[in-house]
């Protein structure tokens, strides 16, 4: 029982980043699993900030006039990675090799259920 309600309380926290931060709800399959670390903890981060920022309404406002330059690292494989995913997403969407992968299971569990006892 104590997990059915974790699990709820993650998914209503879940869908409460999805509705407010858009790259949340997108696809991740192109994200590392650091890449999306950092993302899910800056939203984390982000989401917290606004909710504290609407509670205190009365608060003076602070004007910030330096901003330090954003440190971006550029990768030169990106091009390289999105294409091999595109050419992983091609092969699993032919549907000859699927009928042929899906004729191959078929094969393996007949033959491997069919000799066994039960």
């Amino acid at each position: 029982m104590k997990q059915k309600s974790c699990r709820k309380d993650v998914e209503r926290a879940f869908g409460v980043l999805q509705s407010r931060f858009t790259i949340v709800a997108g696809p991740a399959r192109l994200w590392s699993k650091t890449m999306l670390n950092d993302i899910m903890t800056t939203c984390i981060i982000m989401h917290n900030m606004i909710i504290e920022d609407e509670r205190d309404l009365d608060a003076p406002v602070e004007e910030q006039t330096e901003f330090l330059t954003p440190e971006v690292e550029m990768t030169g494989d990106d091009d390289a990675r999105f294409q091999a995913f595109l050419a992983r997403h091609r092969k699993i969407k032919n549907r000859e090799a699927h009928i042929e992968l899906r004729n191959a299971l078929i094969e393996h569990l007949w033959s491997a259920y069919s000799q066994s006892e039960n």
